[in-house]
């Protein structure tokens, strides 16, 4: 007799033709986006006001320093320097996974194999912080350097931009070992949907506010700038602590700075957080996540919605995000994640979501 099988999981992102309409939807936005940043009139919802034809669509020069760039980050991964941090326990059990069956639009959209590797060099690992994010930082600072030979120096609007998405570049980086808790490592498999949105959403998409502020230069006093800083403090000062918190914890929960935290135990032995940061909220970090973002787009003012996409789609993401985490956690921890729930009613924004 066949042994019983578990409850399979529900196909997310709308299943096979959600994934087909993510791959055309997310690369034309992108490409809407760059076009739109440096138009005129900068309109988010509009068409752009013109297609660039194949010769500035495709340049050899630009694909070469492009796997130049890849290159040079691989050659640092594979760098026998810093210590090697063991990860989550996967959802297989560290074993492989062999999939008998699937839809290869969506399998190629969300991918098979959940960490591709080639001997130690960890392709989704590799992409999730080094070529895209550090590639963000240096088009950010291409811009400013663009802007001052435009202008005579850059503008405090820019300066702000660089200084906070460098703050939060050099946070994850820092913390580098704290992705590998992170759904997108322990969960999701290596795809399309993280290999374009590591390599060219990241990049292209999260330096809409420089690129914007490039064509379209802002005035910005000391005094709003000073409230603009305070809000990115504030969310940095959230997204940070909740963030080490729970590493903490997660590493050594009789640390002094998390040993008085209250807990709900589980059936897989481990410990729900319901109190500190995680008693507020049932995702803190989301909190402060959001928080940076609407402090990166206000040195770019208020009269465009352009720069306010970050904003937008981010909600948008960690929504989503925070829906599949909480059916993963429903499914894993069961009766103890109905009392956090009960104990944690907000999910991201207290008293509101």
């Amino acid at each position: 007799m066949a042994s019983p099988q578990g409850s399979r999981a529900p196909l997310e992102f709308g299943g096979p033709l959600g994934a087909a309409v993510l791959m055309l939807l997310l690369p034309a936005t992108m490409f809407h986006l760059l076009l739109v940043a440096r138009s005129g009139p900068a309109r988010l919802l509009g068409p752009p006001p013109y297609l660039p034809g194949p010769e500035v669509l495709w340049s050899p020069e630009m694909l070469l320093l492009w796997f130049t760039w890849l290159g040079l980050q691989a050659a640092l991964y594979l760098l026998p320097a810093g210590k090697v941090a063991e990860g989550q326990e996967l959802k297989d059990k560290s074993r492989l996974r062999y999939p008998i069956n699937g839809n290869p639009i969506y399998d190629f959209f969300l991918g098979r194999e959940l960490n591709p590797r080639i001997w130690s060099f960890d392709f989704k690992y590799f992409c999730e912080l080094r070529p895209g994010l550090i590639g963000w930082v240096l088009i950010n600072l291409a811009l400013l350097m663009q802007e001052a030979e435009l202008r005579g120096s850059p503008s405090l609007a820019m300066w702000l931009v660089n200084g906070f998405q460098l703050l939060y570049v050099g946070d994850a980086l820092w913390h580098e070992e704290a992705v590998l808790t992170t759904m997108d490592i322990t969960h999701d498999g290596f795809g399309f949907m993280l290999a374009f949105g590591d390599l060219a959403w990241v990049p292209f998409t999260y330096s809409l506010q420089a690129q914007f502020l490039l064509h379209h230069p802002q005035p910005l006093g000391l005094p709003m700038a000073s409230v603009i800083c305070l809000i990115n403090a504030v969310g940095y000062y959230i997204f940070r602590g909740a963030n080490s918190q729970k590493s903490i914890f997660r590493k050594n929960p009789s640390d002094p700075r998390v040993a008085g935290l209250e807990t709900i135990p589980t059936a897989t032995g481990r410990q729900l957080l319901v109190s500190g940061w995680w008693g507020m909220v049932r995702h803190p970090n989301y909190l402060g996540d959001l928080i940076m973002a609407l402090a990166w787009s206000l040195p770019c003012g208020v009269s465009h919605l352009l720069p306010y996409f970050y904003l937008l789609y981010f909600t948008a993401l960690l929504v989503h995000r925070e829906a599949r985490d909480e059916q993963q956690c429903l499914r894993k921890y069961g009766l103890a994640w109905h009392e956090y729930c009960r104990r944690v009613p907000y999910r991201i924004l207290p008293y509101v979501y």
